[in-house]
């Protein structure tokens, strides 16, 4: 079976990271998938023609309800949609958007939530579509570049010093955008690093929202203790996580933050805001830590760093949560058995 894929593709980031993995899973049961950004077409109509094209598509995939579904709403072929988390956290809010995604949602063969969570808001906001919306959360695979640098990747985010070893590294990785939030910790942080210098924060991922980052850098650099580092690769950003001293996630929402999982796999602490998205894969003093102001990030950071006790009970726990929950296996069977639906 031929497939068109869309979804958001820029580099390095979440999306991109599910999407590559998707059509991995739905290419091993031998069918084709082409994934191409969502960002590259201006309308449906220029979907559907792209689908009709000899050899024409025989269906589609798309992530999120809005950017991806809504390019096939003039579509011939079978599709189903997977939920990003921003167009069931924030794009239902918007009632133009609501009712194109509910469009979508009717369309659909299938649409998948990673959490019972984002099947339940989906259901309350969008026309319920219930039977339809399958719950499966997000298979992790983690791969840390075995040539990493550690000094080397503190010289280059611009960390200096001659006590670079002992230092405590709180990771923020995400894409430069306002959903992710990452200014929310950086005037407490800033204060509790004048107290501690040893405890610093780094904050990593790709530049998506070009104004946004401008204001992310400028502020970063007058932010004692906070740092900005270059993009990495997926293998070198999973080696970075593997030295720190914990994942940090500041989002206002998330659908399923990939990067909480990814540290958990790595037998990293992550240390997450307490919203929805987060609180069904991070569980408080269980698999992580959870935390609902910028303070509490610092009480709960300090806490970590004293109590060896409670450092390894999260890691555990949250190593097992991930091998339970996330295996790539059952991902893999779940996206053939819904492209099966396609047919």
């Amino acid at each position: 079976m031929k497939l068109l894929f869309l979804a958001c593709l820029s580099p390095k980031t979440g999306n991109c990271t599910t999407a590559e993995r998707i059509r991995a899973h739905i290419e091993s049961a031998g069918h084709t998938c082409e994934l191409r950004d969502a960002a590259d077409f201006k309308s449906s109509a220029e979907v559907a023609s792209l689908i009709e094209q000899k050899p024409p598509f025989e269906g589609a995939i798309a992530i999120h309800l809005f950017k991806g579904g809504r390019l096939l709403l003039d579509t011939q072929v079978p599709f189903g949609v997977v939920f990003g988390g921003t167009d069931i956290n924030e794009d239902v809010k918007v009632e133009q958007k609501r009712a194109v995604m509910e469009q979508v949602l009717l369309k659909a063969r299938f649409a998948v939530a990673f959490t019972d969570k984002l099947k339940a808001e989906a259901e309350v906001f969008l026309l319920s579509q219930s039977s339809k919306i399958y719950v499966q959360p997000q298979g992790i695979k983690t791969d840390a570049a075995q040539s990493f640098c550690w000094s080397e990747f503190l010289r280059r985010s611009g960390v200096s010093g001659d006590d670079v070893e002992d230092l405590h590294v709180f990771l923020l990785v995400c894409g430069l955008r306002r959903v992710k939030d990452p200014l929310y910790l950086l005037e407490a942080f800033s204060e509790w690093h004048t107290e501690n210098p040893l405890v610093v924060l780094i904050i990593i991922g790709p530049k998506i929202d070009p104004v946004f980052t401008e204001e992310v850098e400028a502020i970063s650099k007058r932010s004692a203790g906070v740092y900005l580092a270059q993009e990495r690769s997926q293998e070198e950003l999973h080696a970075a996580m593997r030295r720190s001293a914990a994942l940090v996630n500041s989002s206002v929402s998330e659908g399923m933050s990939a990067a909480i999982l990814e540290a958990m796999d790595l037998e990293v602490p992550v240390v997450a805001r307490d919203i929805p998205g987060n609180t069904a894969v991070v569980q408080h003093e269980v698999t992580g830590l959870l935390y609902s102001s910028p303070q509490e990030f610092v009480r709960v950071s300090q806490r970590l760093l004293v109590d060896g006790e409670l450092r390894e009970r999260v890691v555990a726990n949250g190593k097992r949560y991930v091998e339970e929950h996330h295996s790539l296996d059952h991902e893999r069977e779940a996206y053939q058995r819904l492209v099966d639906m396609l047919h």
